[in-house]
């Protein structure tokens, strides 16, 4: 992963100092790619804390944890979804 973060910041200041323009969907691709594996990572260190030979915890903070990290999936796809509702139709 961290080579993937060492070919993105070098695709940067490679377009940054050739004047290259990089596409928006190239962009999207780009962000997506490193803000998913990152949010993959932190997602299993959050995993991690199940290990009950390491960390004592209780029922309401598991129901806790797990509620909001859902609710953050279910407002980052309503926002997926009201972007493709706002195009306009097209052939």
């Amino acid at each position: 992963m961290q080579y993937i973060t060492n070919i993105c910041i070098i695709c940067i200041i490679f377009n940054k100092y050739t004047n290259i323009m990089e596409t928006k969907e190239d962009k999207f691709k780009r962000l997506a790619n490193a803000r998913v594996n990152n949010a993959i990572k932190q997602l299993e260190l959050i995993g991690n804390l199940s290990n009950s030979s390491s960390y004592d915890y209780t029922d309401d903070e598991v129901r806790k944890i797990m509620s909001t990290l859902n609710q953050k999936v279910k407002e980052i796809s309503f926002k997926f979804q009201e972007s493709l509702k706002k195009e306009k139709f097209k052939l």
